[in-house]
């Protein structure tokens, strides 16, 4: 056990976090995401029985966003919806982002399903949550935790 480390963190996802560079992408999925194929060749974590507010939270607790890219989060568009509509599921987790500081709704963007599929192929890896919830797929971009630039 670690002080002030959620405890849905494994020492595996943790280790994967730390393992990830400036720009790398992970893939935050429902249970029902076709991890195994779409992950192919790339690690894929599972966390049987935890939602992805749980999952994103937990994440975001010591995973930097990218500030260097206007939206470092994506999320899967649910299929036959007009532009800008969200799940509630969506806008919860979304909300969660802006309430801990970790980004703001205009840094979500939403990805059609094909679209989606495409990023999770160039991605760092795969957590498979236990998210019962269609549509409940998110991509965050990690980002720096810097010093300020010297002069």
């Amino acid at each position: 056990m670690l002080k002030g480390i959620d405890p849905l963190l494994s020492p595996d996802l943790l280790k994967l976090l730390c393992e990830m560079g400036h720009g790398d992408e992970i893939v935050l999925a429902d249970a029902n995401f076709t991890a195994g194929s779409l992950g192919r060749g790339k690690t894929v974590l599972r966390l049987p029985g935890i939602g992805m507010r749980q999952a994103c939270a937990a994440v975001l607790s010591v995973f930097p966003l990218d500030d260097f890219v206007a939206q470092p989060v994506a999320y899967m568009q649910v299929g036959d919806t007009p532009a800008g509509y969200r799940s509630e599921l969506q806008r919860e987790v979304i909300s969660d982002m802006g309430a801990s500081g970790s980004a703001g709704s205009e840094q979500c963007e939403a990805l059609e399903r094909f679209a989606f599929y495409d990023r999770v192929g160039r991605a760092y890896a795969i957590v498979q949550t236990g998210e019962l919830q269609a549509w409940a797929n998110f991509v965050l971009k990690k980002g720096v935790i810097a010093e300020e630039l010297r002069k």
